[in-house]
């Protein structure tokens, strides 16, 4: 990691340059745009990245790597399947509210890049992993089986990542409320009740 200069360290340009990449579009935020939101010379920028790419990964790694961190804390626990998909699906809540401005940007990528690339592979990789989270909870029961688990997985992920259109941090929904409202709205009327999964179990 390169040393700060005074006035701004990486995070704090990482912070500013997300903002402005979420506020213009990445392709339309040049160094020279950065410089000047920032009050430094392009010179400075580069004594921190050696390119506008390379804030670009930094900030998405942010955003991606807080939620792979979520599925390896799930991963660690125990117990039914359906239990860490709620988990993972709270934890999510959190990493968009505490990350949101990071996420938006992760939310907006194409592909268009090579580095955009290597974050949509690992988006898709975060997806696959709920999806199989989703199936495990499935088979043992506790969710309904009767919608395919991919769509689940979307349509769930769709509903939280839709929060970065309307949230504002400071509101009357702290992270913790909000979340109790996605695990209501998304997987409430997916359990199994209890009556169905005991004819399960008995066959």
């Amino acid at each position: 990691m390169r040393r700060g200069r005074p006035g701004y360290d990486q995070q704090g340009i990482l912070d500013v340059a997300v903002a402005a990449f979420n506020q213009y579009g990445y392709d339309a935020t040049s160094m020279g745009v950065l410089a000047d939101r920032l009050g430094l010379s392009k010179s400075a920028i580069y004594h921190h990245f050696a390119s506008k790419d390379e804030i670009l990964e930094r900030a998405l790694d942010e955003a991606l790597g807080a939620l792979e961190g979520v599925l390896e804390q799930t991963g660690a626990v125990r117990g039914r399947a359906a239990d860490r998909l709620d988990l993972v699906l709270r934890g999510a809540v959190h990493v968009l509210v505490d990350k949101l401005a990071y996420v938006t940007l992760l939310l907006r990528v194409r592909g268009n890049t090579e580095v955009e690339r290597r974050a949509v592979a690992r988006r898709r990789a975060f997806d696959k992993e709920v999806t199989s989270l989703v199936s495990e909870a499935q088979a043992e029961g506790s969710l309904r089986s009767d919608i395919d688990a991919s769509v689940v997985s979307r349509l769930t992920f769709g509903m939280i990542n839709s929060i970065v259109e309307w949230y504002r941090p400071g509101g009357k929904e702290d992270a913790d409320r909000l979340a109790d409202d996605v695990i209501a709205v998304a997987l409430d009327g997916l359990r199994m009740p209890t009556s169905n999964r005991v004819q399960q179990l008995l066959g």
